[in-house]
């Protein structure tokens, strides 16, 4: 069927409206034109069936009767009468939609959310009464008289007569809408002109009208005389923010207008009692315009709504005043000054709340939160003053406000998750760098600059501190898979009733006292909770103890006869020249290899890093700084790497990178024996080996002290000492804490801090002394050296039991490697025989000067800082001193 006329001139529209199509474009107009068309003619659907529907609305009243809901089926089948009276061809289509719309009506459905049918009034009989209550229409004496139908009357004259006399018959006709014609006004809302004196003086008392003032077209300044119940009500819908005639709002602020005036009042008093009330009006008119201003900031949301509760209850206050004014029966004196105090007392909170909220930047996290602090100093002023009513409204005011802005914390604390608050005046922010686990701790959160605390409420501000260690707790813990169980948790919410309790003395002590023991509680409870179940984690699953011992074991040298094998082939690599020694692969594959018998120690975790060597070491041949190209690195599991950082581990590799240089010294003095080609030899140079003896004594002494010194004293005992104080420790801050002191006086009594620079370095040139002296006993020695060490190797086999015999077995072969690949032209030194004392004299008052430098410097920095070890250091060093003042042989 072809569409009508109608059809296609809706579908023109249509097309041109939506799709933008000119109607001269033809084709592809006729295009989208037939498309619509063919659109509507296949989306063309039947009616409903009326009576599938009146079936389904039969079944759903069966249903609720079997359901035991009689109430249900009654109230649908009234309404389903009802429809029917006011049938509509459409009636079961919208029953049909209703019908599919239902939601297990069964069960969902309840009466009390169904409008009441109105009861049907009954109509009462009709008596003669209602007809005629008066009797009146029967009452005539000409009732009886005989009717003329003379030539002098007519059917006309009859009907008129029966129209005007008879209204009381006629009934109106019932239509609708009555024409405009036949409305009649009766006589009694009629107003006659003796009515026209009432209407002026109603007029004449409207002063708010300008034109009560006019006379003709110019206006006269007259100062109008108003009554005092009209200067009253005009004060009242003042102070309520409505506009009047006697006040006005110029600039946010409110002035009487001096048009007006009372009689019985001089202009002086009347205008002095209307300023105080403007002054009254214009402080609550700030309040009125900030909770009608939109807030962005949540706690200020909550603070809107708490000044809309103190305004409601003051206009409440003003209506009531306003009834008993109005009120014909009220025996209310009229008085101004009764008004003015009554407002005065009701809106003295209203006042102290105005002047909280004036100036406030409706954006501004810094101006929200002042707001909040002076909320705070008004609550606490109320209750140092006594004043029971205000402290009660603005503390409620004061903590619903604290309960919103509270939000993310009580989140942080019980998740350890950041609401998104970077704009709502939260002091925790989140900063991941790299999202490595390893720098969670420190990193990753952080507190509010120091310069950007007007942010953060006062009241806050000395619990910050706990409340992030106590939600980074939360995330450390949520990063392990872990947390701590709903019924161990503490609530995080605190409410007024928590403050200030009735039933205590807490009502003595000030507000802000229990406000801050109140915080301080609920913060330290979460705390306390999340704090030791993360403790007793580290102790039982994160490695912590196994961590510490493998640091021990890798950088403090604990164990020297498992660090032992590695010394020894990096030292005789570094006697030789070989470049090999300093191979990361080569000495990675020996650490492993070495550490890995120990079960603490995760030799996968463990690598040796090396660097170039420095152009200033490299020329110093030998020089013990060389080592410091080669470090271990122990990567430890990244809860651990928050207690012991980057910056930790930098100062293990310093340590036993020193440790090293006094193993690598005295490596090399052991190495180079003392002996002699034969016994002319022997017998010539009795002095000078008398002196080499000496000094090879001596330094082997100065050796085994300081490497004793920082092993046996300083280092067990700062491990002690850490033992100690990571058991005691309740938190992870208290772990860093423990730690932190524990790498600081290691650093200090190791010498390698900043203040002991130079100490640090005259040591390391005592050792490269030693190294030198052994490097001149080389160069005597390496002609005849060889033979003698096989020859006393020899003896020594011959001598030494099973156990040792591999041992020396294995020494024997690394020696014999040693000879062969240490030619004469490597050595660092090349000198005649003649000048072997001279040399050996040299390095002799070298090496006491310096030890004397040594011992010198420790004695200073003794009596300043009071270390009991570097004085023991020091009088180790200055041990038998001659007459002279040279150390004895």
């Amino acid at each position: 069927m072809a569409a009508t006329a109608d059809v296609s001139a809706l579908l023109e529209q249509l097309i041109a409206a939506v799709a933008n199509a000119d109607p001269k474009d033809i084709p592809r107009f006729a295009t989208l034109k037939r498309r619509a068309e063919e659109t509507v003619k296949a989306g063309a659907h039947g009616r409903v069936d009326q009576f599938a529907v009146a079936n389904q609305l039969d079944g759903l009243q069966e249903k609720f009767q079997v359901l035991n809901r009689d109430e249900l089926a009654d109230a649908l089948r009234t309404r389903l009468l009802e429809l029917h009276e006011h049938r509509s061809s459409w009636a079961p289509e919208y029953l049909s939609l209703l019908l599919e719309l239902a939601d297990r009506p069964a069960q969902n459905s309840r009466l009390d959310r169904i409008a009441k049918p109105k009861p049907q009034e009954e109509a009462a009989p009709l008596t003669w009464s209602d007809l005629d209550a008066a009797g009146s229409a029967f009452c005539d004496e000409d009732i009886w008289d005989s009717v003329d139908y003379g030539d002098d009357s007519s059917d006309e004259d009859i009907a008129s007569a029966s129209l005007s006399n008879d209204t009381y018959h006629t009934r109106p006709t019932q239509t609708s809408v009555a024409p405009e014609e036949d409305l009649m006004i009766p006589d009694v809302e009629l107003t006659y002109g003796d009515d026209e004196d009432l209407i002026a003086s109603i007029q004449k008392a409207q002063y708010w009208s300008r034109d009560s003032h006019s006379e003709g077209a110019h206006e006269i300044l007259v100062s109008w005389a108003l009554t005092e119940l009209e200067v009253i009500r005009e004060a009242i819908f003042m102070l309520q923010g409505l506009p009047t005639s006697v006040f006005r709002r110029l600039d946010g602020k409110i002035e009487v207008d001096k048009d007006y005036s009372i009689a019985h009042l001089s202009t002086q008093t009347f205008y002095s009692v209307l300023r105080l009330l403007c002054s009254v009006g214009t402080q609550i008119d700030v309040l009125r315009l900030f909770v009608r201003t939109p807030q962005a900031i949540p706690y200020m949301q909550t603070c809107q709504r708490g000044l809309e509760g103190c305004l409601s209850r003051f206009d409440r206050f003003l209506s009531e005043e306003q009834g008993e004014y109005l009120s014909p029966t009220a025996t209310t004196s009229v008085s101004l000054l009764q008004l003015f105090e009554g407002v005065g007392r009701e809106s003295r909170l209203l006042l102290i709340l105005s002047d909280l909220v004036s100036g406030l930047e409706t954006a501004s996290v810094d101006s929200s939160v002042h707001f909040l602090n002076r909320l705070y100093d008004a609550t606490c002023l109320a209750q140092a003053t006594g004043d029971d009513d205000g402290f009660t409204v603005l503390a409620d005011l004061f903590f619903s406000c604290f309960e919103t802005y509270a939000r993310p914390i009580r989140s942080w604390l019980d998740k350890g998750e950041l609401e998104d608050s970077v704009n709502h005046g939260f002091f925790v922010h989140h900063q991941p760098k790299n999202g490595d686990l390893r720098t969670l701790w420190h990193d990753w959160y952080t507190l509010e600059e120091p310069s950007k605390l007007s942010a953060v409420p006062i009241f806050i501000q000395p619990i910050m501190h706990k409340i992030l260690i106590a939600g980074k707790s939360m995330v450390f813990l949520r990063h392990l898979n872990m947390g701590p169980k709903d019924e161990g948790r503490q609530s995080t919410s605190v409410t007024l009733e928590d403050v200030c309790r009735p039933d205590s003395f807490a009502s003595y002590l000030p507000f802000s006292a229990l406000l801050e023991s109140a915080l301080q509680k609920m913060v330290e409870q979460n705390y306390a909770t999340t704090s030791a179940l993360l403790r007793s984690k580290f102790d039982e699953q994160c490695g912590l103890w196994e961590s510490l011992q493998a640091l021990e074991h890798i950088y403090l040298c604990r164990d020297v006869s498992i660090s032992g094998p590695i010394d020894s082939r990096i030292f005789d690599l570094l006697g030789r020249g070989k470049d090999a020694w300093s191979d990361r692969y080569l000495l990675t594959e020996l650490a492993q290899s070495t550490f890995g018998s120990m079960p603490f120690i995760d030799p996968s975790r463990l690598i040796v890093r090396s660097t170039n060597v420095l152009d200033s070491d490299r020329g110093s041949g030998r020089s013990t700084n060389m080592l410091n190209a080669i470090s271990f690195d122990y990567i430890l599991p990244w809860p651990v790497a928050n207690i012991i950082p980057k910056s930790a581990i930098h100062d293990y590799q310093r340590i036993s990178r020193f440790l090293m240089q006094i193993r690598r010294a005295k490596h090399a003095i052991v190495k180079q024996r003392l002996q002699h080609s034969d016994l002319n030899d022997k017998i010539g140079d009795a002095r000078n080996n008398t002196v080499s003896y000496a000094v090879r004594h001596n330094m082997l002494w100065f050796l085994n002290a300081i490497y004793s010194h920082m092993t046996d004293l300083v280092i067990s005992a700062a491990i002690a000492s850490l033992h100690n104080a990571l058991s005691a420790a309740i938190d992870i801050d208290g772990l860093v804490e423990a730690h932190q002191k524990f790498m600081l006086s290691l650093k200090e009594q190791c010498l390698l801090s900043e203040n002991f620079e130079l100490l640090h370095q005259t040591i390391i040139s005592i050792l490269d002394l030693c190294v030198r002296f052994a490097d001149v006993q080389s160069t005597r020695y390496g002609r005849d050296h060889s033979e003698f060490q096989t020859s006393w190797r020899a003896e020594s086999r011959n001598q030494a039991s099973g156990s040792r015999k591999a041992h020396r077995i294995d020494d024997e072969d690394d020696l014999t490697d040693e000879d062969e690949d240490h030619p004469e032209s490597e050595t660092a030194e090349s000198f005649h025989e003649s000048k072997y004392l001279e040399t050996i004299k040299e390095i002799k008052g070298q090496f006491e000067q310096l030890i004397a430098s040594v011992a010198v410097g420790l004695k200073g920095v003794g009596r300043i800082d009071g270390q009991l070890s570097w004085d023991m250091l020091a009088e180790k060093l200055e041990w038998r001193k001659a007459a002279g003042g040279h150390m004895m042989i």
